[in-house]
């Protein structure tokens, strides 16, 4: 039974997926935050293009 708790006490192979998951985690989290800001400008610049079209389109 010791051996057995030495073994995977020493073992570090759950640690490394762990890690890797954070990591993952983290880049989410920016990628989320990063689209949530670039999302509120896009909507903008659409909106603006959109009217412009309608714009156009009603002139003639």
């Amino acid at each position: 039974m010791t051996k057995f708790i030495s073994r995977f006490a020493k073992d570090e192979s759950g640690a490394t997926a762990i890690e890797y998951g954070l990591i993952a985690a983290l880049i989410a989290v920016a990628l989320i935050t990063v689209l949530g800001l670039v999302g509120g400008q896009l909507k903008t610049s659409f909106t603006k293009v959109k009217d412009g079209l309608t714009t156009a389109n009603a002139a003639t």
